[in-house]
């Protein structure tokens, strides 16, 4: 009689173990590559170019190694063709900016440094055998000191960074090379013919082959972010009876912006290459971009404060609510309409003429707002943490006021900076009769959404103006 012994049953469970991974192998596979085929499709999807931009590195590539395939080329460059091939690897970006800016980097960065790389040489020379070699120690030494500290200023990091870099690099390896290299000059002209040339194919496949411009992408994106502001301050509530997700997520569009900072000064540095093409002409205002971005920023600081306010669990009076609604509601309609106004302007290039009198009838409630806090609203024997949920949302509410007002100057200096074209602000009859029609309608029938702002949790069953049924809660 044999008794099973547990190295025995230690044995067959590794082996099923064993078994069972083998066979669910194919399996998990087939997840693997369906996953990845999805996430593939998606990405290009998502932005048709990132297919194009493949196509094109791709090309340049293919056209580059002729220089290394062709036997009449390779006899005229030999090995230095490479560095054409890379130039396109390290040069090739997704925008014409930020191609133009690296090729730019890298031919100048190339020359300069193989200049110096060829006179400190001479020099070196002058000093016979035992002194070339201290000499030219010497002068790496101090032009890759010097060079690494002047990357460190943040205007010439943000623009020439990669061209310092490749210019220590050059003329070490020129100075480096030449102590052992009779023809330097020969090694430093077909570097630098390599690098042109495939720096030249770089920028001209970027240009004629369906161009990526950053200087647009800017343009897009500044005028996005003005309407994911928008969006918030003239949408319904999100927690207006557990509304769906889908209305949090739309609702939290603006935090995108908080962090779109690093994202804007990088499309505004590569924008500054660019040459003229389509409304974007020589010399076009792109910082005032970054200073359209920075006062955005700053609104949709406030816009995630009065969010967090908003969905707080503490209750302000229905009293004291009641007071300060159409004065809140008023700011947070006329700024969402001066926001997307302005975005529409941007994003048309057109003077946005119709911005002014929305902002100014958000300060005129913001006044009213400020004249009643200082006045009647608090007795001596106020319960503070009663009052402090309503002042809080109406003091974020003026702030937000006061920076959809900069955002507007702002806009309108770009306007007049970058020549945007004016529009007649002349409304015709047609849309006269349209629009006093709808004033006629019942509240719920008009197709304007409106924001009312509740703080006390309770809906208001009258609310003021020409409102609908569609309400921010507290």
């Amino acid at each position: 009689m044999e008794i099973d012994s547990p190295a025995s049953h230690e044995k067959a469970s590794l082996f099923s173990r064993v078994w069972w991974w083998f066979e669910a192998l194919p399996k998990r596979l087939t997840a693997k590559v369906i996953e990845t085929a999805s996430n593939t499709k998606r990405l290009a999807q998502d932005d048709t170019r990132r297919v194009t931009h493949s196509i094109k590195v791709g090309l340049a590539l293919s056209l580059v190694s002729l220089f290394y395939y062709y036997q009449p080329l390779y006899d005229n460059f030999g090995v230095s063709a490479m560095w054409a091939v890379m130039t396109v690897v390290v040069v090739f970006e997704f925008s014409v900016g930020a191609t133009l800016g690296k090729g730019l980097n890298r031919a100048l960065a190339t020359l300069l440094a193989g200049a110096l790389g060829l006179g400190a040489h001479h020099l070196a020379n002058l000093f016979g055998h035992k002194g070339e070699p201290i000499l030219l120690g010497l002068f790496v030494f101090i032009q890759a000191a010097t060079s690494t500290f002047v990357r460190f200023f943040p205007k010439i990091k943000a623009r020439y960074d990669y061209g310092l870099l490749i210019f220590i690099l050059t003329f070490s390896l020129i100075s480096v090379s030449g102590f052992r290299d009779a023809e330097i000059l020969e090694l430093a002209h077909k570097r630098l013919s390599t690098i042109l040339i495939g720096g030249s194919s770089c920028v001209i496949i970027s240009i004629l082959v369906r161009p990526v411009w950053a200087g647009e992408d800017l343009h897009n994106v500044i005028a996005l972010n003005m309407e994911k502001l928008a969006n918030f301050l003239e949408h319904p509530s999100v927690i207006e009876n557990g509304d769906s997700n889908d209305d949090k997520s739309f609702l939290q569009g603006y935090k995108s912006v908080l962090n779109s900072k690093s994202n804007e000064e990088s499309l505004a540095n590569f924008a500054r290459w660019e040459p003229c093409h389509g409304q974007f002409h020589f010399r076009h205002p792109w910082k005032q971009y970054l200073t359209i971005g920075n006062r955005t920023r700053e609104c949709a600081y406030r816009i995630d404060a009065l969010s967090g306010h908003l969905n707080s669990d503490i209750q302000a009076k229905p009293e004291i609510c009641s007071k300060i609604q159409e004065a809140c509601t008023t700011m947070s309609l006329e700024s969402g309409k001066c926001l997307r106004e302005l975005a529409c302007g941007v994003r048309a290039m057109t003077h946005p003429s119709s911005a002014k009198p929305q902002i100014s009838k958000a300060k005129i409630a913001a006044k009213k707002l400020k004249l009643f806090l200082k006045s009647s609203l608090w007795e001596q024997d106020a319960d503070l943490l009663a009052v402090i949920p309503s002042v809080t949302v109406a003091s974020l509410l003026i702030d937000i006021v006061n920076c959809t007002e900069k955002i507007t100057d702002s806009v309108l200096e770009l306007a007049s900076l970058a020549h945007f074209e004016s529009v007649d602000p002349t409304v015709s009859p047609e849309k006269s009769q349209v629009g006093q029609g709808e004033s006629d309608k019942p509240l719920t029938e008009i197709a304007c959404p409106q924001v009312v702002i509740i703080l006390d949790g309770s809906e208001n069953e009258n609310p003021p103006g020409p409102l609908t049924n569609r309400h921010i809660e507290m």
